[in-house]
Formats: C-alpha cells, sequence, structure tokens
C-alpha cells in the first residue's frame, strides 16, 4: 500500500470565485489531472479565495504544489497542513466540488481572512459541503 499523505492550502484567486464559468474551468482541469496523478480531494472557491484538501503520494502531491506555484489562477498559496494518513477522506473525488451555503459563508469567510485556519476543521467543513455528483 503506497505511503499517503494530505496537503490543505488556500490561496487568493486572480479571477472572479463566484464565477460559474471559472470554477467549472478549474474543477473540470483538476478532475483530469487529478484522475492522472492518482490525486483525490474537495475545492471551495469563496470570496476571492480558494480552499482546497488534496490527498494522494508525497511525489504526487509534490508535482501539484509545482504546478500550483506558476498557475496563474492562484497567487499568495499558503499550506495550512501537510500529513500522512491512513486512508483517504475524498476517496472516489478526483476533485469535489463543495455547495457554500449561507450557513458555511461566513464561517469560511472568518477562517480566511483570520488567523490561519486548523486544517482538520476545514477537511471536515469541505467534507460536509461536497455536492452530489
Amino acid at each position: 500500500m503506497p505511503v499517503l499523505e494530505q496537503i490543505v492550502y488556500g490561496s487568493v484567486a486572480t479571477g472572479r470565485t463566484d464565477s460559474l464559468l471559472n470554477v467549472a474551468t478549474i474543477l473540470a482541469e483538476s478532475q483530469r489531472n487529478n484522475d492522472r496523478d492518482g490525486l483525490t480531494g474537495a475545492l471551495a472557491a469563496h470570496d476571492g479565495r480558494y480552499v482546497q484538501v488534496l490527498e494522494g503520494t508525497p511525489a504526487a502531491l509534490d508535482n501539484l504544489l509545482r504546478r500550483l506555484a506558476v498557475d496563474p489562477r492562484h497567487r499568495e498559496v499558503e499550506i495550512y497542513g501537510r500529513t500522512p494518513i491512513a486512508a483517504r477522506r475524498f476517496d472516489g473525488w478526483s476533485m469535489a466540488s463543495t455547495r457554500i451555503t449561507p450557513a458555511l459563508a461566513p464561517e469560511l469567510t472568518r477562517m480566511m481572512t483570520g488567523t490561519p485556519p486548523s486544517p482538520e476543521h476545514l477537511v471536515t467543513l469541505l467534507a460536509g459541503a461536497i455536492t452530489p455528483a
């Protein structure tokens, strides 16, 4: 069984996060790349920022971080946590879309604009906000 890690990161979006086209484009590209690289995870786009949870082998995650560093859609990428995991939390989701509800929006805003958020709490929030396929 391969070693797995989970990364939780946030970034400032260079495009509009309230644009369905922008988010759909990122989701489609992420799903294609993550399928190829054996990554799973979830993405939240909210209030000019992205928050993402990604799971996979350390090498696949390192490659993804290198791509993110030069991706013009992101700036100020901040890693909130990177930890070994025993099992995938987002198994079956090459990149899950999250539904930002009126109850979730203020909490995400608080977390993204204050002190660095707890990676564990973000994972729980995103897992609970996955939009069914």
